[in-house]
């Protein structure tokens, strides 16, 4: 008797994104096994992330540095904008030529700041650095404390926020246990008015703590500890705000971690990332691991990484991306919904070294690297390709006592131009993959405009294309694999088809 043929279709291959916790046999098909330098667009399917596209191209140098460690869109009452960025113990201004902006007489010796305004005026803070600030009245970067109006002592914290009209700072060498704020709408201004300090020392739900980040939500100050968090109502008035909530054992591990998306608060703690949502009928803080899928992934990267870790929140891809430079990866978080299983959509980007991130005010995200300032844009790595990769999970076609002989397998893909790729598969977890190449010859599609997923990506309407090759071997178990260079077009996987004879017990 012939052997039984059997199809698996899987309609939106990585539609779930990645599932490295669960047990492969019992997983969706939708979840994949690996997903690098994609993400998932609106329309469900798996596509490959845009470029970082090299902006500078002279101007001040970052020599031997990291790169740009940070950038900050700068914008001004009378609506004009400046780009700051930080590398190579530079305080720099613009995008495609650097100008080094300095102050005279002053010493770096360290790039990681952070960059905030208020009040028509650009606040530069960073540990053991005197706080510098820029206006466009005097059009110069200079030390805070020659400024026109300085007044008391500012402190030089490694985290400021600027929220509720006035700037608060913390994590302070000696000193991690106190917040300090300035007058309202005066970021000079640390000794009158409405300025002022909270000791912690006697509110850490352990006894002890240090500050990490700040955050503002929901008319409420957000204070990150390294191992727990606090949370201050009616901060707009900080002489009667009150500590509305504390939550032990869950903290903050990196300053730059912290994002507000949409009404929530995403961060990193030791244990993955994490959502802090609030409604308004519950008088605590439900916090829920975004990460879940990935944790062990995410744990690794974390115990990597002994830097500073940058993340982003962009609205126009509906995504969270997070990179650890010490690992070269990047993590991408699709917040669009969440999983069944309360957990964002993840997709990684390996071999990738981004140092800042900047969302500008017309949505253009910029990426520092060790070239300057990138932005988010095109299909290739300053000028280089890179390799889409998807494998599904250890596929069993509802018989996994029974061998399994691949016929074909089949694809609808969707490109702009000419993509080379190749499908893999292989048997029983092994890893030495039967290869077939593939050339896709699709659509020419031009960027429209503002050409980011979720906004203007290629259109739905291109014509998809199917590929198909014969396939061989045999084995309990398949994996199915399928690469594919990016080298300039955009490129998206809507569809897999495999055919498989159902035999003998194995």
């Amino acid at each position: 008797m012939a052997n039984q043929l059997q199809n698996i279709t899987i309609a939106a291959p990585a539609f779930k994104g990645l599932n490295t916790q669960d047990s492969p046999l019992s997983l969706d098909h939708t979840y994949a096994a690996v997903a690098d330098h994609c993400v998932i667009d609106k329309y469900g399917r798996m596509g490959a992330r845009k470029g970082i596209d090299v902006l500078t191209t002279g101007g001040a140098s970052l020599g031997s540095s990291v790169g740009c460690v940070s950038i900050f869109e700068y914008t001004d009452t009378a609506a004009n904008t400046t780009v700051f960025s930080t590398g190579n113990s530079l305080i720099l201004s613009g995008t495609t030529t650097l100008v080094d902006e300095t102050p005279a007489a002053y010493t770096i010796t360290a790039d990681d700041w952070k960059i905030v305004s208020l009040a028509d005026k650009c606040y530069f803070f960073q540990r053991d650095h005197e706080p510098l600030v820029y206006s466009t009245g005097t059009g110069a970067v200079e030390a805070m404390t020659g400024a026109t109006g300085y007044s008391g002592t500012v402190q030089e914290g490694n985290e400021v926020l600027s929220a509720f009209g006035r700037l608060w700072v913390a994590d302070i060498t000696g000193d991690k246990h106190t917040i300090y704020w300035s007058d309202l709408l005066n970021g000079l201004n640390w000794d009158g008015g409405t300025s002022g300090s909270l000791d912690l020392t006697s509110v850490w739900p352990r006894g002890y703590d240090e500050v990490v980040a700040l955050a503002a939500h929901n008319n409420a100050l957000v204070i990150f500890g390294k191992h727990s968090i606090l949370v201050y109502d009616g901060a707009d008035s900080p002489s009667t705000m009150a500590l509305a909530d504390t939550i032990d054992s869950v903290g903050c591990v990196s300053r730059d971690t912290v994002q507000a998306v949409g009404v929530d608060l995403l961060f990193l703690s030791n244990g993955g990332l994490r959502s802090l949502g609030r409604t308004i009928q519950e008088e605590s803080l439900p916090m829920t691991d975004v990460s879940k899928n990935i944790r062990n992934d995410m744990l690794d990267l974390i115990n990597l990484q002994t830097g500073y870790i940058k993340s982003i929140y962009s609205p126009e891809n509906a995504f969270y991306l997070i990179s650890f430079t010490d690992a070269e990866t990047v993590v991408c978080f699709d917040v669009r919904g969440l999983l069944e299983n309360g957990s964002y959509r993840a997709t990684v980007w390996p071999s990738v070294t981004i140092e800042s991130f900047c969302r500008a005010d017309d949505g253009t995200l910029y990426i520092g690297t060790a070239s300057g300032i990138c932005q988010y844009d095109g299909y290739s790595d300053e000028g280089t390709n890179y390799v889409l990769r998807y494998y599904s999970h250890p596929l069993a076609f509802g018989a996994p006592n029974n061998l399994k002989q691949l016929k074909n397998i089949s694809a609808t893909l969707i490109g702009g131009s000419l993509i080379s790729g190749a499908f893999k598969w292989a048997y029983d977890y092994q890893e030495n993959y039967a290869t077939r190449t593939f050339n896709l010859v699709g659509d020419t599609i031009a960027e429209y405009g503002v050409a980011e997923y979720g906004v203007a990506e290629y259109s739905i309407s291109a014509r998809p294309t199917r590929t198909r090759t014969n396939a061989g071997g045999s084995g309990s178990l398949v994996t199915i694999g399928m690469e594919a260079t990016i080298d300039g077009s955009p490129f998206s996987l809507q569809e897999l088809n495999i055919q498989s004879t159902i035999g003998r017990l194995a």
